[in-house]
């Protein structure tokens, strides 16, 4: 077992540079705050569209709410990877586009220690940024001769690495609590680029850049009430502390004289930090046996009250107020298995739907002033396919399909996503009798 464990240790540790190795998104909207929020689900909650902050698998890896680990099955030892497949549709003034990527969104592992007590480990995503667009006029009017090209890009992200712990008490095992402490690193250059057709006209670029190097911690409480001998509710709770990431956001401006071949550069932005609001999470999940389990999810993360590295002209870097807003999301969702006990192959199949609604975090400084960014709408669903014999459904492949779609009075983004998810559940800590 302890050979089995190291080797797990070392899986993931091989596995970290592939999943930053990419920015996971092509959203234009990623230019913004700290970049898109990653979806912080594992592939069984992915196809009931994210619900999972009430649930409680003794086979599946629940890292939204650590204190589900306190649910592993005790003869187990579980290892999920997840990837995602996307395409994305933009259209903006009548032009359309589409941009097709994939990444790997997770490592992560569980296992019960000892009873009543679950760990779980594991790398996973919390920002992306990457887009890269352009935007070309005529200098003072259309019948001008001389073009001035806007060029956008960015690429990074930040990442966790995880160890979790959640705990059910032995004086009350329908109470759980658990905490999740994670390693918080990554970096990301933004440019935007200012270039004239004319020669005599001095082109100009502002470089952003941060390297986080950080921590953070989740914490979680569920609690069960039974309704009868097959039903009942879990009740949820996850708070995550607000605090600096700090990072040493900087800014290089450069202004290009292509008529005399020189530049100048300066570098703004002295003591400014990045940071984490706190979050709240409040989860409900009705069970019926193994055949019905429905929830509920609702988030606050109150990035309202925070300050942000902002350029406010006149060659000034500063934390800035107002770029931010709360954002609020509601998820809902369920599975339904006729009866994982069946011969039949699809009576074991895990039958799965989901859909959320969720707010903005940040505001987009436009020609015609701040305007709040993208709301989001989505719906999922999907299947957990049993790897195994008719009476041992252990490892599962999960696999779903979601549509998101993201509007503004600016471009709208349509997103098609598949997601793979391979959860090997194997038996480590079984004893043998011989007789």
């Amino acid at each position: 077992m302890r050979k089995q464990t190291i080797m797990a240790v070392l899986l993931l540790a091989a596995s970290a540079p592939a999943a930053w190795a990419q920015s996971g998104t092509n959203s234009p909207y990623s230019q913004f705050g700290l970049g898109t929020l990653a979806d912080q689900t594992s592939g069984f909650n992915r196809g009931m569209n994210g619900v999972g902050l009430a649930f409680r698998e003794h086979n599946q890896v629940n890292y939204i709410n650590p204190a589900s680990y306190s649910a592993i099955d005790s003869l187990s030892f579980i290892w999920d990877v997840g990837t995602s497949l996307q395409l994305t549709h933009f259209e903006e003034g009548g032009v359309k586009k589409n941009a097709r990527n994939g990444n790997l969104e997770y490592v992560v592992a569980g296992l019960r220690l000892a009873k009543g007590f679950g760990l779980s480990f594991g790398l996973i995503p919390m920002t992306n940024v990457g887009y890269s667009y352009s935007n070309t006029d005529y200098v003072g009017s259309s019948s001008g001769t001389t073009t001035h090209t806007l060029t956008n890009s960015g690429s990074g992200g930040f990442h966790q690495v995880y160890v979790g712990l959640g705990w059910s008490p032995w004086f009350h095992r329908r109470f759980s609590l658990g905490a999740n402490f994670s390693y918080v690193w990554g970096n990301y250059t933004r440019s935007v680029a200012e270039t004239y057709s004319d020669s005599y006209i001095n082109s100009v670029s502002r470089v952003y850049t941060a390297d986080v190097q950080s921590w953070r911690l989740d914490l979680g409480a569920q609690y069960v009430i039974p309704l009868g001998k097959k039903n009942d509710v879990t009740l949820a709770f996850t708070y995550t502390p607000g605090h600096s990431l700090g990072g040493d956001p900087q800014m290089i401006s450069t202004s290009t004289n292509s008529t005399e071949g020189t530049s100048t550069a300066d570098t703004l932005g002295t003591g400014l930090k990045l940071n984490m609001p706190d979050m709240y999470g409040f989860g409900l999940t009705w069970n019926q046996g193994t055949r019905w389990h429905v929830g509920i999810d609702y988030s606050l993360q109150k990035w309202g009250k925070l300050e942000q590295p902002a350029y406010i002209g006149e060659r000034q870097y500063v934390m800035t107020s107002g770029l931010y807003m709360d954002r609020k999301k509601i998820n809902i969702g369920g599975e339904y298995v006729p009866n994982t006990m069946s011969r039949r192959f699809l009576n074991r199949v895990h039958y799965r739907l989901g859909a959320s609604y969720a707010t903005p975090y940040y505001k987009m400084n436009t020609t015609s002033g701040l305007i709040d960014g993208p709301k989001e709408y989505s719906v999922s669903g999907g299947f957990g396919i049993p790897l195994s014999n008719a009476y041992s459904n252990r490892s599962f492949l999960n696999i779903s399909a979601q549509w998101v779609r993201s509007t503004t009075s600016l471009i709208k983004e349509n997103t098609f996503r598949i997601n793979l998810g391979l959860t090997f559940d194997e038996r480590w800590f079984m004893k043998f009798k011989v007789e």
